[in-house]
């Protein structure tokens, strides 16, 4: 037996992620030189702007220092005004003058300081921006599903469900590691950074509200304790999970994995199919690589194929999926076809968009 102890994953796990942070894919903000940049633009726009209705009223005015207002007064009652230093060496003494101060000149002020401090203003609006996101996502989340592991096998794995219909929405990934949830990110995924062996962490990604899980750990001890998890918070959810180690394959089963993949073992198989025949290798290669030449395809008799032999569809028939038994194309007890069996046939590739690679 391969496994491990559990208190020696949890310590791996404390040292490798102490939170779990939920992070949603959003569009791309602009660099904050170029932030900087608007918002003294901004700033200055408005100090443009103030000079121009301090000069053009500039009679209404008094300087302690000649009794009269130039442009250069204009220039430095703006500044002083709107940084709210006010000296006092220059005051509005007209009416027209003081009614311009309050309807405009205050009003410009506050502008003035709100862009000044825009960027811890852009700081609260974003958190509850980001709040308000995660909360509608949390509750309009249904039956989706929760991939364990960004690695080769779960990008293989999201190609394979994107391909089938599954939208991007309805993915949700969990990895310790916060580079590898930036790259799901980046490619459309929601994504909790944290040790999916943990409850907390799976209860963020709302797998008790998911219809599949997909455990794509690097380690067989850990998909073990995930499928443990998993099952205790979701007793209805479909779980796949993979395993390196064949002996390992029942011990997952029995901690509520549906379907247990054998990822040595099945590549061992496909490497003595090769050598038998290469054609046969390069053609089951073809099948389990989906978007690419043949698929396999699960999908629901119609009506026009009830009462036919598998044979007699318009698709090649590989088996027939009725209630919880498999039975062979060539299976007298699959024929006729009836409108509850689901049908595993092989059909022709749709192209399938490539994810990016996660950094190491």
């Amino acid at each position: 037996m391969k496994l491990h102890g559990h208190d020696a994953i949890a310590r791996t796990a404390d040292e490798h992620i102490d939170t779990a942070r939920v992070k949603i894919p959003r569009k791309l903000v602009e660099r904050p030189l170029r932030q900087v940049g608007k918002r003294l633009l901004m700033a200055l726009g408005v100090l443009v702007l103030t000079v121009v209705i301090v000069y053009l009223d500039r009679a209404g005015y008094h300087d302690n220092a000649d009794g009269s207002v130039d442009l250069l007064d204009a220039v430095y009652y703006a500044t002083v005004t709107l940084s709210t230093t006010g000296y006092g060496d220059i005051v509005p003494h007209s009416d027209s003058a003081r009614l311009v101060n309050v309807l405009l000149v205050t009003p410009l002020r506050v502008l003035f300081l709100i862009i000044l401090v825009g960027t811890t203003l852009e700081v609260l609006t974003e958190r509850t921006r980001e709040e308000w996101r995660l909360n509608r996502w949390r509750a309009t989340l249904r039956d989706h599903t929760v991939i364990v592991g960004f690695g080769t096998k779960g990008r293989s794995a999201i190609q394979t469900l994107c391909a089938t219909g599954l939208r991007k929405d309805q993915i949700v990934i969990v990895d310790p590691s916060s580079k590898v949830i930036e790259a799901a990110n980046a490619d459309g995924f929601v994504g909790v950074i944290g040790d999916a062996t943990r409850s907390d962490v799976l209860l963020r990604a709302e797998l008790q509200k998911a219809r599949q899980i997909v455990i794509a750990t690097q380690r067989d001890d850990t998909a073990v304790l995930v499928a443990l998890t998993a099952r205790q918070l979701n007793r209805g959810a479909k779980i796949v999970a993979a395993v390196r180690e064949e002996e390992n394959a029942p011990l997952l089963r029995q901690s509520g994995a549906d379907a247990v993949i054998t990822s040595a073992s099945a590549a061992g198989r496909l490497l003595g199919l090769s050598v038998l025949s290469p054609s046969a290798g390069t053609v089951m290669e073809d099948l389990i690589q989906q978007g690419s030449g043949l698929d396999l395809v699960e999908r629901p008799v119609i009506k026009s194929e009830v009462g036919k032999s598998p044979r007699e569809t318009d698709d090649l028939v590989v088996s027939v999926l009725r209630g919880h038994r498999l039975l062979g194309y060539d299976d007298p007890a699959a024929n006729p076809l009836q409108l509850t069996d689901r049908l595993i046939t092989i059909v022709r590739a749709r192209p399938v968009p490539s994810l990016s690679t996660p950094p190491e």
